[in-house]
This record gives structure tokens, C-alpha cells and sequence, in this order.
């Protein structure tokens, strides 16, 4: 008996150190999710995004609706593929016009480039992880319910926005109980919702 005594109370004291540890982790103060500065990038055109351009003032008018490709170019009639990633509308809108008159298609034309549909990606422990439409409205918590809420086993608290090659790390719960700790997204914002352990 005196020889299970130390052995016990080894167990005994490994078990408290366990469930200190589990109890610190889940009393993890909450007090505020970080701040985060508006996407530097915001109004940089992306692969994905989804554009109208508008040819006017030739015999020929249309509207053309495109979407960047993966490569971040655009194809347009009479030009093939146009790069369009990196740039903002005003920069991809003088391009476009400026082929047309270098290849001599036209001797003048107008073009205006407008976004139609532009994303955040949602991955993990959603119901429905993909991409998201982008709204300027859409906020973090927005955004999970948009791909069906969490699992059952998603890490509500642990939930990284990754912007402008930068990772953050937010309370989701938090979120939802105070707006003013609940993020606006940027296009091109990516959310990752890791697994519980538990």
C-alpha cells in the first residue's frame, strides 16, 4: 500500500495539472478581438472577381460581362487575354482603351469597367465552406452565418482572418455578442475555422 501511495499521488497530481491547463484555456479572457486596418489592397481588381466592361462610341457597342481568370487576365473581343489583376477600374478601363487604339480596331472608343461580384473565402469548420459574395456590409460573423454557421466541432474562439498576407486571430462568439468587436471584410479576405481538440 505505501509503495501505490507515491503513485497515486503522481496520477493525482498530473490529472490537476490537466484540467488547470484545460480550465485556463477555456477561461481564456475575452476582453477584445483586434483591430484591423482596411485592406491596402481593397480596390485592386483579384482573380475571381467578376467585371462588366463597356465599350461605347464605336458602331459596334456591348457590354461584356468577364471574370479574371486564375493567370489574373480578362478576355475581350478582338484582344484575347488582358491583364487585370493588381489593377483598380480607372487603371484596367485606360488599358482596354488603349489596346483597341494601339491595334487600330477603332480610332476612338470609350470603355468603363464595373465590378459585379467580387469575394471572401471561408474555409474549415463551416457548414458550407467556398466562397462568399462581398458586400461592403459583410462583417466576420456575417460571413460564417452566410456559409451555414459552425459544426459541431469548429474552435469558435480561435477563428483566423488572414488580409494582405497577414493573419488575425478572432472570437466569433465575442462577435456576435458585441458589433463593435465584429470585423468588416475586404475582398480577397480568407477565413480559416480550425477544429476543436475537444
Amino acid at each position: 500500500m505505501r509503495q501505490l501511495r507515491p503513485f497515486l499521488t503522481g496520477i493525482l497530481l498530473a490529472t490537476l495539472a490537466v484540467l488547470a491547463g484545460c480550465e485556463t484555456t477555456a477561461a481564456r479572457p475575452t476582453g477584445a478581438n483586434p483591430k484591423v486596418a482596411a485592406s491596402a489592397s481593397a480596390a485592386q481588381l483579384r482573380p475571381g472577381d467578376s467585371l462588366t466592361v463597356t465599350l461605347s462610341g464605336i458602331p459596334d457597342p456591348s457590354n461584356n460581362s468577364v471574370q479574371i481568370d486564375e493567370q489574373g487576365s480578362i478576355s475581350l473581343p478582338f484582344l484575347g487575354a488582358i491583364p487585370a489583376a493588381g489593377r483598380n477600374t480607372g487603371e484596367l478601363s485606360q488599358s482596354i482603351r488603349q489596346a483597341y487604339l494601339d491595334r487600330k480596331f477603332y480610332t476612338a472608343i470609350s470603355v468603363s469597367v464595373a465590378v459585379t461580384e467580387r469575394y471572401v473565402y471561408i474555409g474549415g469548420e463551416v457548414q458550407r465552406p467556398g466562397r462568399i459574395p462581398w458586400s461592403p456590409d459583410l462583417t466576420l460573423a456575417k460571413a460564417v452565418q452566410s456559409a451555414g454557421g459552425f459544426t459541431l466541432y469548429a474552435k469558435e474562439s480561435r477563428v483566423t482572418l488572414t488580409r494582405d498576407r497577414k493573419a488575425y486571430e478572432f472570437d466569433v462568439t465575442l462577435a456576435q455578442r458585441r458589433p463593435e468587436e465584429d470585423p468588416l471584410l475586404f475582398p480577397g479576405d480568407s477565413i480559416q475555422v480550425p477544429r476543436s481538440a475537444f
